[in-house]
């Protein structure tokens, strides 16, 4: 009996030992359990949390279309020189600056208000620029006086807003196509000889644009000058009305007088119209790096 008393006392701390270790074990296993738990807990909070911090990215603005506007045309020839239409002239040079942005600005959609010699109504040019999305609408024009023949010259670049009745008078001059339109009174909100303050009320939303508008113009009337060294009238303010319904930065060239013997000569040769025609693409090279370096 004794023997055995021994024998159990000297297994017992080993038994304890074993014990002792086991448990160790289980709460050993069931606190890595609970920590894996935790950490996929945590690691399910912070996913979640950066699921829901992070914000999609806005869109990226891309400067993509181009408006060209040939001006008058059809029944509707403009101001005439003394052998040429400005109809011609200005459809002319639309094209040739179509040719060259193509070329050298391939990532621009082009798109025309007209290709041919047809008479398209001023608003039908504006709801053109808008189906097709553009981001500039340019207008081609010359520019003339009352006088058959002027000594004056030289370009002007136009954006629509108000100036005094006295000084509207290119304003006056390219609306006068209204009024071979049918029912123009109703399109154009009773614009008429007899009230023109009609033509020149600001819209609101062309007033958006009226900082670009001019920072556009403010661009060719420096390529004409620095450049081409051309006389320039400046930038100015008018109440042109295919420019007050466009939904989009809008400029209208006049690009020289055309009952001015030299300017008709330059508008008509080749090389007049090539150099008007870069001096515009380089204001468009600026003016598209610095609209999308503004809006993104």
């Amino acid at each position: 009996m004794v023997q055995k008393n021994l024998t159990f006392i000297k297994i017992l701390p080993l038994v304890i030992l074993l014990s002792v270790l086991s448990n160790s074990q289980k709460v050993f296993a069931q606190q890595t359990k609970k920590k894996a738990t935790h950490s996929k807990t945590t690691t399910k909070r912070i996913t979640r949390r950066k699921t829901v911090a992070k914000k999609p990215s806005a869109p990226v603005f891309r400067f993509r279309t181009v408006i060209i506007d040939a001006g008058h045309g059809g029944k509707d020839p403009g101001a005439h020189g003394r052998y040429s239409k400005e109809k011609n002239v200005t459809l002319a040079i639309a094209k040739k600056l179509r040719t060259a942005i193509t070329e050298q600005i391939p990532a621009l959609n082009v798109v025309m208000t007209r290709t041919t010699d047809n008479f398209v109504e001023l608003h039908r040019r504006d709801d053109i620029a808008s189906e097709n999305k553009g981001n500039l609408f340019i207008s081609i024009h010359c520019n003339s006086n009352p006088e058959k023949a002027t000594a004056e010259n030289g370009v002007v670049l136009l954006v629509y807003g108000y100036h005094r009745k006295g000084e509207q008078m290119e304003a006056i001059r390219e609306n006068a196509s209204v009024f071979l339109e049918k029912d123009y009174q109703k399109k154009y909100k009773g614009y008429g000889p007899n009230s023109a303050v009609n033509a020149i009320l600001l819209s609101a939303y062309q007033q958006k644009f009226r900082k670009q508008c001019i920072r556009f113009a403010d661009l060719v009337n420096h390529e004409f000058k620095s450049v081409d060294g051309r006389h320039s009238h400046g930038v100015k303010e008018q109440g042109v009305l295919v420019l007050q319904q466009s939904a989009m930065p809008a400029v209208l060239v006049e690009t020289g007088f055309i009952n001015n013997s030299k300017d008709e000569a330059y508008l008509n040769s080749s090389e007049g119209q090539a150099e008007i025609v870069q001096s515009i693409i380089r204001a468009i090279k600026k003016y598209k790096k610095d609209i999308e370096q503004q809006k993104n």
